[in-house]
């Protein structure tokens, strides 16, 4: 609020930076005008956060609603408090919305699934949830920064085990906060005021043009990284710090009482004394019809995503999903009768397949974008020069 003041003038002591020549930065000339350090005046306040000539209100809006849902928290916090003081009530140890609501009511009608679920969804697929968010990061960025996910997700993957997926969570939470901060820090870069231009754009020997530096996420004042792909890293790190609750809670004999236990039985025996949840194959009520819809036919909706997805785009890549496809048809619902190991193994495969699919897209987009050969590059194939895209196309990244 201060800088918005009248006697402070920002043209006073705001840099001119020099256009540099043009042997001299691989930049043309249409590009050097349009680079934060040469199509103005740089105001040394701007890297820190701060500047000039917006109104009021607009510059302050961010932080007054961050500042609202503060004490919109608080209060409710309070109002709980002070609810539970005055009835001498105990807090829930699961912290849910349904106290009365736990696993032995999963299965007493839709109503209470419904309740169950509002309770412990991501106490039962957060994990799941967190894969979906790590692809999405992947899937919304597309460079270089991602392929460190891609492989922590491989790494995770093929622990198997939920127990060995607990004792690496920790690690990757750090990863994902230092990531942060890094990507961060590059977004922020140097400060423009200082005239000094990054080192891939001192020459034009230097074979890293525009498209390479996006894609490698490098600072730069022509083309800056993109700090709104952030928000999808925030969004990752904010559900992989719940997940780690998660693994703590699971350790707690109130959370498996309360919402079930997430303990692997890949080595149980087949035929137990007891099967604690009722038949349903009968459907006796709505919750047994919806059972039976995920149970019995989520298989083939599986399929069908997997068909659609080799087949409406026509690459190499995409013939491994129509193999995969017609593999699994192959043994239909006979495979859910298999045991669980062998069911899963076909399941896993499948699984870092697409993983797979997806890294290789990430690192072949990079070429993606010109779909052509660097100038003066003697060593590209007839069939590039005559069609650029065509190598790119044929595992489906053009």
């Amino acid at each position: 609020m201060l800088y918005q003041l009248k006697i402070v003038d920002p043209s006073e002591y705001s840099s001119n930076c020099t256009q540099p020549q043009l042997n001299g930065t691989n930049l043309s000339p249409e590009e050097l005008v349009n680079s934060t350090l040469y199509r103005g005046p740089v105001d040394p306040a701007n890297w820190f956060g701060i500047r000039k000539g917006f109104p009021n209100l607009g510059y302050i809006q961010n932080h007054l609603q961050v500042l609202l849902l503060l004490v919109f928290e608080a209060v409710v916090y309070r109002r709980q408090a002070y609810y539970r003081k005055q009835f001498q009530l105990v807090a829930p140890v699961t912290e849910t919305i349904f106290e009365d609501v736990s696993r032995e009511h999963l299965d007493h009608g839709l109503v209470s699934c419904a309740k169950y679920f509002l309770n412990y969804f991501y106490y039962k697929f957060g994990l799941e949830i967190c894969f979906l968010m790590t692809v999405n990061v992947i899937g919304q960025r597309m460079n270089f920064m991602v392929i460190l996910h891609g492989c922590w997700l491989v790494v995770i993957l093929t622990r198997r085990r939920r127990a060995a997926i607990a004792r690496l969570w920790p690690k990757y939470c750090l990863f994902l906060v230092v990531f942060l901060l890094y990507q961060y820090l590059l977004c922020v870069g140097m400060p423009p005021a200082l005239c000094i231009d990054y080192p891939w754009r001192w020459s034009r020997s230097l074979p890293i043009n525009s498209a390479l530096i996006k894609w490698l996420y490098l600072p730069d004042f022509y083309v800056p990284p993109k700090s709104t792909n952030l928000i999808n890293d925030f969004v990752l790190l904010l559900c992989a710090a719940q997940q780690w609750r998660v693994f703590a809670a699971e350790r707690s004999e109130e959370w498996r009482r309360a919402g079930g236990d997430n303990a692997d039985r890949l080595d149980a025996p087949p035929r137990e004394p007891r099967n604690p949840t009722p038949d349903f194959i009968h459907c006796r009520s709505y919750l047994d019809m919806a059972k039976v819809v995920v149970f019995r036919y989520l298989f083939w909706f599986v399929l069908v995503v997997v068909f659609i997805t080799g087949a409406t785009r026509i690459s190499l890549f995409g013939l491994g999903y129509l193999l995969a496809c017609f593999y699994l048809l192959l043994f239909g619902t006979a495979m859910l009768r298999k045991p669980a190991r062998a069911r899963l193994v076909l399941w896993d495969c499948l699984i870092l397949y697409n993983i797979t699919v997806i890294i290789s897209k990430n690192m072949l987009s990079v070429r993606a974008p010109g779909c052509s050969p660097p100038s003066g590059h003697r060593g590209a194939t007839d069939l590039h020069r005559e069609h650029p895209c065509s190598v790119l196309a044929m595992p489906g990244a053009s």
